[in-house]
Order: structure tokens, then sequence, then C-alpha cells
């Protein structure tokens, strides 16, 4: 089982900067892919960024260049830095884990943590 934590949502304004942090409760983290996924309301869940268990990563159209997605095998951790941010970027933004160590459906889901952009 692994469990995953988030932190650092909130609300800002539109150009503003937010950094996401997930905390992951496993021994085996450094096998996981590790995700980033939101969901607008009325909105289907999107993937906006993943990274594999080696470093590559992977990123949704909208958010390449605002966004960047960060791994710490030491730490357990895996964090979402964003900047330029738009007022279609808020969301529920929740953290994921694959065990194929890849992108692809996840396997463990996070609670979210809700970020909002004003205009």
């Amino acid at each position: 089982q692994v469990l995953l934590a988030e932190s650092g949502g909130g609300l800002v304004q539109a150009g503003g900067s937010l950094r996401l942090s997930c905390a992951a409760s496993t021994s085996i983290f450094r096998f996981l892919g590790m995700g980033w996924y939101r969901q607008a309301p009325g909105r289907q869940r999107e993937l906006v960024a993943a990274i594999s268990s080696t470093g590559g990563t992977n990123y949704e159209d909208s958010v390449k260049g605002r966004f960047t997605i960060s791994r710490d095998n030491n730490k357990n951790t895996v964090s979402l830095q964003m900047v330029s941010l738009k007022p279609e970027d808020t969301a529920v933004y929740y953290c994921t884990a694959t065990r194929t160590g890849r992108w692809g459906p996840p396997d463990y889901w996070g609670q979210g943590t809700q970020v909002t952009v004003s205009s």
C-alpha cells in the first residue's frame, strides 16, 4: 500500500506561483512513477505532469514551460512547481503513483489539494 499526502495548494492571483508537494509513505518510492492529475469542476480528470522512476518527465501541453515536476527519492517526495498560473489552472490537484515506474493509469491517489487562480 502506498499512501500519498499532498500539500501546498491555495489561492493565488493570475501570474502567480505555487508549489505543490506530495509525501509518499512507502519503501518502494524510487521504483514508482509519480504524477499530478487535476480535475476542474465539470471537467474530466487529466494528467498534468508525470515523472518516471528514472527521471523522465511528461507534461500536458497547456502547462509546458510553466510547470515543473521533480522528485526526491531520499525524502520520498514529488513536487510540482507552477509559475505563470492562469485561471484555467484552477482545479483539485491529485498526487498519483504508478507501479510500472512510468506514466499510465495510476495505482494510487492522494486526497487532492485545491488550487484556485483568480483573475
